[in-house]
């Protein structure tokens, strides 16, 4: 019998902060406050939904459908890939970007996919019901804005 390779589903996440310097994050079915992404496209045979170019693109076009915010993905997060297992037996790897936001005067709204939406300081992040992963990345992202670094090029 060959051997067939395990599939874990790769899912992209944004780091993006308001124009007051807030983190915005939305709610699941789970009670749980996680950053906006979402899944890799990879097109449908018809043509009719076409693939993402990049994770990148994937990462911008997600959080576009899930706030209506624009942005930029910047670099990888140090520390913002992880292994995720939301439930029990079913893992996510999670990629997470630092984005620039070109919208950050717009009210960000919410999508069908989550439960609420709000927007947080650096200090109430630790606080919140949130994988450990996320909490990292948004840590990460904060410590590169306040040291100037936040407009690297991508990776």
């Amino acid at each position: 019998m060959p051997y067939t390779p395990p599939l874990w589903p790769v899912s992209v996440k944004g780091v993006t902060l308001d124009a007051r310097g807030r983190v915005l994050l939305l709610k699941n079915e789970r009670e749980e406050w996680e950053l906006p992404g979402g899944r890799l496209e990879i097109g449908s045979p018809d043509g009719a939904q076409a693939p993402d170019e990049s994770p990148e693109a994937a990462v911008e076009r997600e959080i576009a459908e899930e706030t209506g915010w624009t942005v930029t993905a910047g670099q990888l997060l140090d520390g913002g890939t992880w292994i995720y297992e939301p439930i029990p037996g079913r893992r996510v790897l999670i990629v997470t970007y630092g984005c620039r936001n070109l919208t950050p005067d717009v009210t960000p709204v919410i999508s069908h996919e989550h439960k609420e939406l709000a927007v947080f300081a650096a200090d109430e992040v630790q606080a919140l019901n949130m994988p450990d992963g996320y909490k990292q990345s948004i840590a990460t992202w904060f410590r590169l804005r306040e040291a100037g670094l936040d407009d690297c090029e991508r990776m």
